[in-house]
């Protein structure tokens, strides 16, 4: 709601934030192997509603162009498509995220806090690194697509 009003700052903030504790939580439940099932399973999740929420408002302010958005949102649908599939028809289980899909993920944070710092500052620099982020974001999320795909397909042969 605070990127409807243009309230870039308090938006990265508060996105900071939740990014920060989810990074937190992470480490923690790994620290102390207290990883659950259920958590390899909903924390993916989580951080993907909240990438939404962000680049949603983002879109809706004008700060984004609507393809990136079309770019991030293809690569998630495909992704849950790929694990639909292989959940319901085969054997494989192993949805664990690739190396390509975390580093696709975390430019997608550094890319909304950008955003909101070179829009909530009004800072030009900012504003072409955005640029540049933007290209890393769909270059990752096409390696990140391929990637998946491909474990799949092996997968598949090697059944």
């Amino acid at each position: 709601m605070e990127l409807a009003h243009g309230k870039f700052v308090t938006a990265g903030w508060l996105f900071g934030a939740a990014a920060t504790t989810d990074l937190l939580d992470g480490a923690v439940a790994r620290r102390f192997q207290s990883e659950s099932k259920i958590g390899l399973y909903l924390d993916p999740v989580a951080d993907k509603i909240l990438l939404t929420s962000i680049f949603i408002g983002l879109a809706m302010s004008g700060a984004v162009p609507l393809w990136l958005i079309a770019v991030i949102f293809g690569r998630d649908v495909w992704i849950l498509v790929l694990s639909g599939i292989a959940l319901k028809f085969t054997g494989f289980r192993n949805l664990e995220p690739s190396v390509w899909g975390k580093a696709s993920t975390f430019v997608q944070v550094m890319t909304a806090v950008a955003v909101t710092a070179a829009w909530g500052y009004h800072d030009a620099v900012l504003a072409r690194i955005c640029d540049a982020l933007f290209l890393a974001v769909v270059v990752l999320a096409a390696i990140s697509v391929v990637h998946y795909s491909l474990r799949g397909v092996y997968w598949l042969r090697a059944r």
